[in-house]
This record gives structure tokens, C-alpha cells and sequence, in this order.
């Protein structure tokens, strides 16, 4: 298993990933980081957990309304759970370490 190392609000953190996925999951991690920042600075000092949560709602809406707007295309639904749901088992690790490092 290959490891990429993100930054998440100024925090390093490494992180297993398939072979050959490094970069892409340093690029996932820096939208990550902006889109946290953006809302951090919208809601305030709320705590990283509350904040990681809200960021997580926030893309699942974006990608619920992705999704209803290619409903007619199987495929690309089939392929949007399927990074969904990898997606939310990478925010449950990753929240899972914050609150351990807590």
C-alpha cells in the first residue's frame, strides 16, 4: 500500500492509498483543504470535528445534486456511489484520527 502526505488546516497527515494514487489523492486533499478553510471562515472556530462534518455535508450535497442531474446515465450514477462511498470512508478515517490525536 502507497502513502501520500496531505495537509489539512495546516496539519500534516499520511495517508494510505492504492499505488499510483498519490498525487490524486494530494490533489483531492488540497479541494479538501480549501473548501474547509472556506467554511471555517464562513462559521467560525467550531472545532476540527464539527467543521470536517459540515465540509462532509457540504460535498454530499454537491454530489446528491450531481447525481440527480446524470440520474439517466447508469454508469455515471454506478461510478458516483462508488466514490461516495469511498469518499465517506475516507472522512470516518480521517475523523477517526482527529479525534484520537484529541
Amino acid at each position: 500500500m502507497a502513502k501520500a502526505d496531505i495537509t489539512l488546516r495546516g496539519r500534516t497527515f499520511s495517508i494510505a492509498c492504492a499505488p499510483g494514487q498519490e498525487m490524486r489523492v494530494q490533489r483531492l486533499a488540497e479541494q479538501l483543504d480549501t473548501r474547509v478553510r472556506q467554511i471555517s471562515d464562513a462559521v467560525g472556530d467550531i472545532g476540527d470535528e464539527r467543521l470536517l462534518l459540515i465540509t462532509a455535508l457540504a460535498l454530499m450535497d454537491e454530489l446528491d445534486s450531481v447525481r440527480r442531474g446524470v440520474s439517466a446515465r447508469p454508469d455515471t450514477e454506478a461510478r458516483a456511489v462508488e466514490l461516495l462511498i469511498q469518499m465517506a470512508g475516507k472522512v470516518e478515517a480521517l475523523a477517526a484520527r482527529l479525534e484520537n490525536d484529541n
